[in-house]
């Protein structure tokens, strides 16, 4: 049985699994059941390829399933001394952010501030800038491009409508 269906098995385990190891054990279970349900495979009952193949998806299945209920499993974690994050590029990224907000217009600036700083809605920066909603949704548009040209190394924005 194995020197016929052999190789379809394996073709057909491995591109469900994608992983080679896997699909020949797959295969090995496969013809252990097929062995143990010989008389399942008889002409008059159908395809035996179709069984097998059947069969292996089954496998495949059962396999996903009972990796889904299972915990993840966790490597060994050898011991390390604890070593303390470098927060210098943070640094780094706030000082260019607040340098990018000084070259925008103070209009712009308040709106992302607002927005972005204080995590206010549009509806409550516009009430705390004494501006429309729609005047805040416009300048933060316009400020946030600015601010992206300016990160960029293109020009300040200075074609931005206030």
């Amino acid at each position: 049985m194995y020197n016929e269906h052999g190789a379809s098995l394996l073709a057909y385990a491995t591109r469900l699994t994608n992983d080679r190891a896997a699909a020949e054990d797959i295969v090995q279970e496969t013809l252990l059941r097929a062995w143990k349900h010989s008389d399942a495979l008889t002409a008059e009952k159908g395809s035996v390829r179709g069984w097998l193949l059947t069969v292996a998806r089954n496998i495949v299945t059962d396999r996903a399933r009972a990796r889904a209920v299972r915990p993840p499993e966790v490597a060994e974690v050898t011991e390390s001394p604890s070593v303390e994050r470098d927060h210098a590029d943070q640094i780094v990224d706030s000082m260019a952010m607040l340098g990018a907000l000084d070259s925008l217009s103070p209009e712009h600036r308040d709106v992302l501030v607002e927005i972005y700083y204080k995590g206010r809605t549009v509806t409550e920066a516009a009430q705390a800038l004494g501006i429309a909603a729609g005047t805040v949704k416009s300048r933060s548009y316009y400020a946030l491009r600015a601010l992206r040209a300016v990160m960029s190394g293109g020009k300040t924005g200075t074609e931005v409508p206030r």
